[in-house]
């Protein structure tokens, strides 16, 4: 047996007569994705999720921002998806999600800063809001449906033997581990690839969802928009969970607490403005002079210390992860090689994945699991996702809660 390979089988798409629920956004790809089912002869359904509440950030009354996944023109929006709905003879939803996504994607996203952490909140939506509180409020409506489907670039796949021979020899022989559940796979177009946003969805959940774009390019996307005259072909992408400027809005809730940058050697070379202003790597508005450029190299929250280092100083030999997902909630239980993704807009790179005995003053959420890159990766963030792949399948993934220097 191979165990560094996984063969896989595609699963269907929706055909003809099958009831399918398109979460609509309004964007080009969750556009398109409605539009190619219906010409299919699926019975369509369109949602959207209405994530906005204004009096979460107090915006002035004249504050102009642009389009994001949370702001205020999601009214305008919601109404040009309706619109578009109508035009095409599908019926539309709207599910309130407002407090679910307060409490999972808002608190989490400010608290996780506050700690030091950089968060996800991409990821932490699709898990409790896309895939979570919106199909819960579909049941309460007494939506059915046979597939529930987006414009996210990724692929639903099965593997065509049981899930423990992937991570090898020394797997766990829990009975999870011979089911073979549906997993996600890398989209076609590479540089568009959204599967690390989803890997911690549930397989269960998983298996009725489908991705039908996972075989286009974005380039042939928005030219089968254009060719159809929709007014979402003409919209700019929205690349950001929240647009910068609204980010001092969002940490008003509580005063920043000032305090010293210093570098490695513990000297001080200034002062930061609250370390929930802060990312590691970020190298722009540090406000420190220095005869090279400085980057935020670590975040000390307990002495609420931002440590600045060179460029070079930014590299890591491996990690510590935590809060780990499996398919089918299996846990291998044993090392494994595997390419790894640290970050979305990061290359998969070779790692060796291993179980870790945590040390006595060391704490985390759920077991944990030590990455050894097999090149130094360059600016491993806590409180971002690593996720696991073999053949550009996801294994899993966790929360970085330590990084290892190189």
């Amino acid at each position: 047996m191979n165990y560094n390979s996984m063969t896989y089988e595609e699963l269907e798409l929706p055909k003809k007569g099958d009831r399918v629920v398109v979460g609509l956004s309004g964007g080009v790809d969750s556009t398109m994705t409605a539009m190619l089912l219906k010409e299919k002869g699926c019975d369509v359904t369109c949602v959207t999720m209405s994530l906005w509440q204004e009096a979460d950030l107090n915006l002035p009354d004249d504050y102009k921002i642009p389009d994001s996944c949370y702001s205020p023109k999601e009214v305008e929006d919601i109404e040009e998806n309706r619109k578009f709905c109508a035009e095409q003879g599908i019926p539309y939803v709207v599910v309130d999600v407002k407090e679910k996504y307060q409490q999972e994607v808002i608190e989490y996203f400010k608290r996780e800063y506050r700690n030091g952490r950089t968060p996800n909140p991409c990821i932490r939506c699709n898990r409790f809001i896309k895939f979570g509180a919106m199909l819960s409020g579909l049941k309460d409506l007494g939506i059915e449906y046979d597939y529930f489907c987006t414009g996210h670039y990724a692929k639903a796949v099965r593997g065509t033997e049981p899930l423990f021979l992937v991570y090898g020899e020394n797997a766990s022989k829990d009975e999870r581990g011979k089911c073979r559940p549906v997993q996600i796979h890398t989209a076609l177009d590479i540089t568009k690839d959204q599967a690390y946003f989803l890997y911690r969805i549930p397989s269960a959940i998983l298996e009725k969802v489908r991705f039908p774009l996972a075989s286009f390019s974005k380039k042939e996307i928005f030219k089968m928009a254009r060719e159809r005259g929709l007014k979402a072909a003409e919209k700019e992408e929205s690349q950001d969970f929240i647009p910068a400027p609204m980010l001092e809005y969002m940490f008003k809730d509580k005063p920043s607490v000032p305090g010293d940058f210093i570098d490695l050697d513990g000297k001080v070379l200034g002062r930061h403005k609250g370390i929930e202003h802060y990312t590691i790597g970020q190298r722009r508005g540090l406000g420190v002079s220095a005869p090279y450029p400085l980057y935020v190299a670590e975040i000390d929250k307990e002495k609420n210390l931002v440590v600045l280092g060179k460029d070079s100083d930014l590299f890591c030999s491996g990690l510590i992860a935590d809060d780990l997902v499996w398919p089918a909630d299996y846990d291998p239980c044993c090392e494994f090689d595997a390419m790894v993704k640290i970050r979305l807009a990061s290359k998969p790179v070779k790692a060796h994945v291993v179980p870790y005995q945590p040390l006595e003053n060391e704490e985390f959420c759920g077991k944990s699991y030590k990455v050894v890159f097999d090149e130094p990766q360059r600016a491993v963030a806590p409180g971002q996702s690593i996720v696991f792949y073999k053949d550009g399948i996801t294994l899993g993934g966790g929360i970085i809660s330590k990084a290892i220097k190189a």
